[in-house]
């Protein structure tokens, strides 16, 4: 039962977002008292929680069945940021915009449980460009890393970029996809061109 509360209560945050969902709302597809709830999740915080582990589990598996074919780290790297913005911003924007807002310490908690698997993989994905000439060989992988989700959490985070208007997928060209365009040697860049 403690799984299926967790699948469908998910099902749920993804479509309303977070913060409107009381726990009645998330078992309603259940048919199951809120008193059932309470026997495995303390509160919504904790199903949310438990939500959310699930959630970027399967993130993190969708992550790595996209990478497997990539041709290369440039088209890898554009994916991944493509990918994830597209999350973001997407059909279910609710709810990452309800986690960035009122749960963020929540959603890192959750996320540095799972992020070693995806800092290994991207910082895999940098060292490799570095390796076959696609990136800048001076620099150093988890630098471009961190650079990158101090940009993207900007995007996501903060209202630094609303003032424009433009939509996310323009947003990430001017800020992500600038930085990989400046990281990148001239066989990066015609493989970068080739994207877009």
């Amino acid at each position: 039962m403690k799984e299926k509360i967790i699948e469908i209560s998910l099902q749920q945050f993804l479509k309303h977002g977070v913060r409107t969902m009381t726990l009645q709302k998330l078992v309603l597809p259940l048919g199951i008292s809120t008193k059932t709830v309470y026997k495995y999740f303390a509160n919504k915080e904790e199903l949310l929680e438990e939500c959310l582990k699930a959630h970027y589990k399967d993130a993190d598996k969708g992550l790595k069945d996209m990478l497997e074919g990539a041709a290369n780290p440039v088209v890898s790297l554009c994916a991944v940021y493509a990918k994830t913005a597209e999350l973001d911003f997407g059909t279910n924007h609710l709810f990452y915009q309800d986690l960035n807002y009122y749960y963020p310490e929540l959603q890192d908690k959750v996320i540095r449980q799972y992020a070693t698997g995806a800092v290994d993989t991207l910082t895999g994905i940098i060292k490799t460009g570095i390796t076959e000439g696609y990136f800048l060989d001076y620099l150093q992988p988890a630098v471009v890393l961190d650079a990158l989700t101090v940009l993207y959490t900007s995007i996501t985070r903060q209202d630094v970029f609303k003032k424009y208007g433009i939509k996310p997928a323009d947003l990430i060209k001017h800020t992500i996809g600038i930085y990989i365009r400046g990281i990148c040697t001239e066989k990066g860049l015609q493989e970068l061109n080739t994207l877009s």
